[in-house]
């Protein structure tokens, strides 16, 4: 089972609890995470990198919002997943953008738009080059197979908003929407970057809203 979810257990992120980790491995095999799991096995099985796995606390093939961060961080050597859970400054302030935003965990995706690792053991973060991204942005069109509820995008950071054709091109017509990344290195160089993440998530939210109005009777 997997634990009512607020960000933190005893003041530490909840995927560095080792039994909420062991917790999310064993979720991966329910009904909305297990085709994601058997997708992010397949892609470290064809590109023989490390790709982590989404969060199954989140809303898998139900979700209705994806977010597209840009490549897996660090923590994710220490989790395997994608996660607004992870022990890491970037998961730390999602956690606080997305709760501030309303938006539930039950209708959320979060992916990477190069899904898989790209830096060297022991080394820092990097951007992807461009033909990383490109090979990352032709695993997309698999991953949107698996979500027919998906009814708005949002790309965080340079990397994910050149997903934006892609999207356009597999969900002609789906709301796209682009935001800072919410790493500590942007968040912390204006004002204005966590003004516009905030912004840009308030706006999903209200999209899912009008959705749901829409087909209320």
């Amino acid at each position: 089972m997997i634990a009512a979810v607020d960000g933190s257990t005893a003041g530490r992120p909840l995927l560095a609890d080792p039994l909420q980790l062991m917790a999310r491995r064993e979720a991966l095999a329910v009904p909305h995470a297990a085709p994601l799991a058997a997708f992010a096995a397949r892609l470290r099985h064809s590109t023989g990198r490390g790709v982590p796995d989404a969060d199954p606390a989140d809303g898998g093939v139900r979700a209705r919002l994806l977010l597209l961060l840009e490549t897996p961080g660090p923590a994710i050597g220490l989790t395997g997943f994608v996660s607004r859970d992870n022990p890491a400054p970037t998961a730390r302030n999602l956690r606080r953008f997305l709760a501030a935003a309303g938006l539930a965990r039950s209708e959320t995706l979060i992916w990477n738009a190069v899904p898989f690792v790209i830096q060297v053991p022991g080394t820092g973060n990097r951007s992807p080059s461009r033909a990383e991204r490109e090979a990352g942005l032709a695993l997309l069109p698999a991953l949107l197979e698996l979500l027919p509820d998906l009814q708005v995008a949002v790309l965080a950071g340079r990397a994910a908003a050149t997903a934006a054709p892609f999207l356009a091109a597999a969900r002609p017509g789906l709301p796209v929407l682009r935001m800072p990344h919410p790493s500590p290195t942007y968040v912390c160089t204006s004002p204005a970057v966590p003004q516009r993440i905030a912004a840009t998530l308030v706006e999903a939210a209200a999209i899912l809203g009008s959705h749901r109005r829409s087909i209320t009777p």
